[in-house]
This record gives structure tokens, sequence and C-alpha cells, in this order.
């Protein structure tokens, strides 16, 4: 070894230099040996093997491995001086350009067609044509004497596997895989925490090993080892975590309330005007037993859009009534907390009405508890649910509130629970004096292996049967830009469901200001960075409508923005009847029911992720008439936008629709990288395709924690799941 050796820990001013160090921590947030060796790469690249530059996305960052095919030098029409236009192929058939101002007749020299370079930089589109302004850029083989020094890291995989990190322009990939090199030739092979029966159980190679084939593999075979035993140390660490966290959950006590019969469950089950399906019936009885244990449930439950989720926590929060406690459910929005408040009491009826002429003779009280309650109703609301006498609360954020305080908290229910943070579900948590059993509902449908990974610690119901009168949606995608005469077709479309009787969504990405024009002569909009208009906004696109294609329509506008009275009042108005077409933000996204909804259209679909519109989509169809939803979009054909729409459309299955969403996310996001907002080391795993391993590091996990709970005889394994699931993620993970 030599004595310049390193460790993971030494900082990477001491390694590159200050100027590159300090650009590796300001643009990729990496400040240390080790930081760099997980810095792992996205690809590798061949020289002959094509990147296919037609997949490439405007606005990517990108580095491409390509062939110049010819120059162009033009002079410029604003300003003096020359344009180069450098034309790059990638073997596939596509073409890039490459675009660079001012006299350099160098570059034309040295990019001379025939030659194999690596180009970094943003895709822009130019009439039509994709395109790289000034791209950085390092060509391979034949180096002049000028290009020897940019050359030489890239060279010595001439023939081999070029890894291309995730860059920045200010870094590009090859700065990186200098970088890279000086580390892996000074640093100390770290320690490896794995145990040595697992690494040989699992056929594991060494970490040391691994980190160096990562960034310098020898062969496709030696990367698929590396990237293995890689993958393996993030699916154990996030396992030991979420099984250590079951195990110490099921320890914990909790007040057990079971079933009572002849209780206020009996008497809602006996008027339900419909019958429960076979999985809200076989979902309600796991969830029962549940509730009868002495060690607090926690139980995720999710459903298709329309399955019949509430019905079911209802149930569960009317079995802890019965048994004395009391149940609260956290709603995302004042919109759906309403929603739920009014739908609740209309299928409790008497049974919601404890203390008031007719009332049953079990019934308690239904509360809501929102920001927007004026003084006086808040002091009623707060005292009964303080006193008891609220047996089920419903509210928002406001429910987390100093001042609200339970008699007796026995259940939680999370409504939509992607909408909130890990802090805000805690603190309704700590309103109990033991912990309190606690229900998870998410229409979102989860891949079996993320439900394993990110909600390892929960038991999982599954509704997938949709309730009887449930009617089909049809979806269709609108290319506005190649057909505006279809987006035309589409307003007429919406007339038709109108004069028939029925009312329709405009959902918009944006609110919008306030005093936005609607005016036709206005200068217009200005374009971002990557050449695309701002999205559209419900306050600029309401007007137009009313002037335009849906003149002579009752519209009604809502918003996030809007006050909480307003808001529940366009509500009230639409689901009454009295307005036929509401122009609304994503505020609808979830849990509005308006049976006489048939017909959706999404401005800028391609703005909105797929599980949203899958969401948002949900909105229609609820009732006896089929519903149809129409995803308006500018993205190109054959763009990775319209793919994802094009998808949305040929599908209702959310769990299909779900996975194709993990696929287009940062596989990290779902582990709280996010939510955290710093970077994650967990960057290999893929919750789709590596299902099997997961499933193998899950039951390793399970193994140890049951000799080991505490890790206590494998503290370098501590350390090392502490590192890759730091504290934020653990929290984030502990308390999910």
């Amino acid at each position: 070894m030599t004595s310049d050796a390193t460790t993971v820990d030494t900082p990477l001013t001491k390694l590159v230099g200050d100027k590159t160090a300090k650009a590796l921590a300001g643009h990729l947030d990496l400040h240390t040996a080790g930081d760099l060796l997980y810095h792992f790469p996205r690809r590798y690249d061949e020289r002959g093997e094509h990147t296919d530059i037609r997949t490439l996305d405007v606005g990517e960052q990108v580095t491409v491995l390509a062939q110049v095919q010819r120059t162009a030098v033009r002079p410029m029409r604003q300003r003096r001086g020359n344009l180069l236009e450098v034309t790059v192929g990638d073997g596939s058939g596509g073409t890039l350009t490459l675009t660079f101002f001012g006299n350099q007749a160098w570059r034309e020299r040295e990019l001379r067609p025939g030659r194999w370079g690596m180009f970094a930089g943003k895709v822009t589109e130019f009439r039509g044509k994709r395109q790289l302004n000034g791209p950085e850029y390092v060509l391979l083989g034949d180096q002049t004497d000028g290009e020897a020094a940019a050359n030489e890291q890239v060279e010595e995989f001439a023939g081999a596997l070029i890894p291309v990190y995730p860059a920045a322009a200010a870094v590009p990939t090859w700065v990186i895989t200098r970088c890279v090199r000086v580390v892996l030739d000074t640093v100390e092979p770290p320690e490896d925490p794995l145990p040595a029966t697992v690494r040989a159980t699992r056929n594991l190679i060494g970490l040391g090993t691994a980190l160096r084939e990562i960034h310098r593999p020898s062969s496709r075979e030696d990367l698929y080892r590396a990237r293995h035993r890689l993958k393996w140390d993030e699916a154990f660490a996030v396992q030991l975590t979420l099984v250590r966290r079951k195990q110490r959950a099921a320890a914990s006590p909790a007040r057990a309330r079971p079933a009572r019969q002849g209780g206020l469950l009996d008497a809602f089950d006996a008027r339900l005007p419909y019958e429960l399906t076979g999985g809200q019936r076989d979902v309600g009885a796991e969830i029962a037993a549940d509730l009868a244990t002495d060690h607090p449930m926690h139980r995720l439950l999710q459903g298709e859009v329309g399955s019949g989720k509430t019905v079911v926590a209802l149930r569960a929060m009317l079995q802890v009534v019965d048994a004395g406690g009391q149940a609260a459910l956290l709603a995302p929005t004042e919109v759906l907390a309403a929603q739920h408040h009014r739908g609740m009491l209309d299928l409790l009826g008497p049974l919601a009405q404890a203390g008031q002429l007719g009332a049953a003779e079990d019934a308690t009280r239904v509360e809501l508890v929102t920001g927007s309650l004026g003084a006086a109703a808040r002091r009623r609301a707060l005292a009964e649910v303080s006193s008891g006498a609220a047996g089920i609360v419903l509210g928002t954020h406001a429910l987390l509130y100093e001042g609200v305080d339970f008699a007796d908290l026995g259940l939680v229910v999370v409504d939509e629970q992607h909408r909130f943070g890990v802090e805000q579900r805690d603190a309704l948590r700590a309103k109990a004096d033991q912990p309190p059993h606690v229900l998870v509902m998410t229409a979102t449908p989860i891949p079996r292996t993320v439900a394993m990974t990110v909600y390892g610690d929960l038991e999982i119901s599954t509704l997938s049967q949709l309730p009887q009168g449930r009617s089909p949606i049809a979806s269709h995608v609108v290319p506005a830009a190649d057909k505006p005469a279809f987006l035309d077709r589409a307003w007429r479309r919406l007339r038709e469901e109108v004069a028939a009787g029925h009312q329709a969504y405009v959902v918009c990405p944006r609110i919008g200001e306030a005093d936005a024009k609607s005016g036709g002569d206005e200068e217009p909009p200005e374009l971002d960075d990557n050449g695309r208009r701002p999205p559209l906004a419900v306050t600029e696109v309401a007007p137009l409508l009313a002037e335009g294609p849906l003149h002579g329509v009752r519209i009604g506008v809502l918003h996030g923005r809007l006050p909480a009275d307003e808001k529940d009042a366009v509500m009230r108005s639409f689901a009454a009847g009295h307005l036929d077409v509401l122009v609304a933000t994503t505020v609808v996204e979830v849990g509005v029911n308006v049976p006489n909804a048939t017909m959706m259209v999404v401005l800028d679909a391609d703005r909105f992720g797929v599980s949203q519109l899958h969401q948002l989509r949900g909105r229609v169809g609820r009732g006896s008439a089929p519903g149809l939803c129409l995803l308006v979009t500018e993205a190109t054909e054959g763009s990775s936008a319209r793919e994802r729409l094009d998808a949305v459309a040929s599908t209702t299955d959310g769990f299909k629709l779900a996975e194709l969403d993990l696929e287009q996310r940062r596989e990290g996001d779902v582990l709280g990288a996010t939510q955290s907002g710093r970077r994650s080391h967990l960057r290999l795993l893929s919750l789709l395709r590596d299902a099997d391993l997961i499933r193998d590091a899950r039951a390793e996990a399970i193994e140890m924690v049951e000799e080991d709970p505490d890790l206590a005889r494998h503290p370098a394994l501590a350390a090392s799941v502490a590192a890759l699931v730091d504290a934020d993620r653990a929290e984030y993970l502990e308390k999910g």
C-alpha cells in the first residue's frame, strides 16, 4: 500500500485539487472519496454501440457517444461571426446537431467527419431538430497532442466499457472518470461489513472488488457481479431497517379494540343501502382481527379509485367507537375532508346524531376540524373531541395543531398517505396515550416490490374489486399540436355531454395569477429554457373557454388558493348540478365524488405523473353512465412524454400504471430521498427488476434480526446500514 493511501472519508480537495473538488461538491454534492466511489455510472458505452439519439428528451442533460457525420459553417444573422453546425449520429439513424457560436475554425478542423466522441450538454429543439448548444466534448482515438490530456482518462477504456456518469454542465462525465481513477488508485479498500457467511451463501463478491469493477469493469460479466453485490447492500440495508422496525412495533403495547355484538357497526351494516363486495368483507375481517390485538395495527389499504376504501375505513372506525375509543381520519385537502364528512353523515344517518332527537340508541357524533372553521365552531368542535362525545373526527392538517386533544384516540386513518409528510402522520399518532392502531390508505396501486421495500413493516390489504354500478372509462390522447382539429372536437364532445344532462371537469396544471388577462391581444407567453411555454392555468383557461368553445355553459372554478368557504360552495354547487363544468387544478384528484360527472379533459397532460393521471381519471364514470377522459398534449409522437400518455390511455389497470410510473421515476425517491431533500446512496436497486434479490435480502434480514435484534454482533454492518439508510431516511421508513 502506498504512503499516500486514503480512506473513504478523505475530502476530495486532498485528491483532485480545490477547483475540481469545489465543482464536484457544488454541482453533484460529492465531498469525500467515499461519495465519489458511490457515484455510480449511469450506463456504459462501447464505441460502435449507439446511444439511440431518438429517445432523448428536450430539456434533458445528456452525454452521448456519437460519430461526426458532417460540418457546416455559415454567417450569423443577428451578430458578427460564424456559426458552426456539426451533425453527429449514433448508428441507429438518429442525428443531433451541435452548434458553436463565434469564429472557431479550430473546432471545424478537430470535429472532422468519421471521428467518434462523447458530447455533453442540454438537449434543445430548434425548427424540429434536436440540438446541443456549445456542448462539452472529448474525442476518442487518433488523438492530437492538444487532445492528449483531455483524452487520457477515456482512452484506457478503448475497446472496453466507457462509464458515463450522472454529470453536470460544469462537471462532464470524463472529468468524473478522471477523479474516480485518482481515488481508486489511492484509496484504502473499505472494510467489508457483510458477514462472510452471507457473502458465501448468496455468492457475493467483496465490497472493495465491487467498487473497483463498477467504475472500471474488465467485462460485462465482472460488471454484473459488481452491480449485484452493491444492489444487495442497498436491499439488505433497507430490509434490516424495516424488519427491526416491525419487530419493535410488534413488541409495543396498544389497547385492543375488539368488535362488539349489537353495537354501532352491526347497526351500520344493517342500514347500508348496498351489499359489501367480497373484497370489502375480507379486508374488513383482516382489519377487525388486527384491532382486537394488544399491539398496534400497522396496515396499508390499497385499492383502485372507487373500490370502496372509505366504507372499509368507516367500519373500522365504528368498531373502535364500539370499544369505547375514538377514531380520527386525516385527509389531505379541505375539499376531501368536507366530502368525507358529508358522505359519512349520509351513510350513518341517526347513528351520527347522538344527543339529537331521533338519534339511534348507540349513536355517536362525527366532527369536522379544518383550518377554516370560525372561532365559535372551532371551540364547539374541539370540546366534542376532547370530551369523547365525537367518536369519529375528520380533518386536515388542522387536526395536528396544539389544542386538538382526544379523550381516547384508538385508531388513526390516513387517507392518501403519500400526500402527508412523516412528521404530520406522527404528530397525530402522538395525540394518543398509547400507540394507536394505524390504517393508511392509498388509491395509487403499489407494485409488490415497492410494498415489500417501502412498506415492508406494514401488513398490506388490497381491494381489487369495484363495487357494482361503476361504469367503464375510455381514455384517449388528443395531440393538440399535430392535430388542432382534434382539440376542437374535444370541446364539441364536452358540449354534447352537457347537453345530455351530464357534467365535466377540465383540469389544468397551474392556478395562474388572479389578475391574469383573458384577452387575445396579449404578448405570447415567455418560453422556458427548453423552449416550452408555461403550463396552462385555471384562471387563464376558464375565461377563454367561457368566451370561446364553451360559451353559454355554466362554468365554475376550483383551486387551492380559493378561501375554504368558497371552495366548499363551488364543490357543493357542482355536486348539486348547478354547474356544468368545473375548471380545476389537481384539488379534484382525490376523493371528489360526483356520479353525474362523465367527462374529463386534462390540459397539458404531459405535465402530470402517471399515477396522478390515473387518480384524476377516477373522478369520472362514478355513476351509471360511461366515463370519458381526454389527455390533451403538445408532446410529439415518439417522445417519452407521449409514450407515457399513450400507456395511460391504453389501460385502466392501476398496477400496470404504477409499475410504469416507477420505471420513470428515480427509484431512490420512493425510499425517502426526495422527502429528506438529500442525496440518496440507494442508487442501483430496481424495485421492478430486482424482486428476487429483494425477497432474498428480506429473508436474510429476518433471520439475522431474530438472532441479533440490535446487530450488536455485527457493528460494521450496523454502521453500513446507517450510511446507506441515513438518519433521515431511517426515520422516514420508521414512521411511514
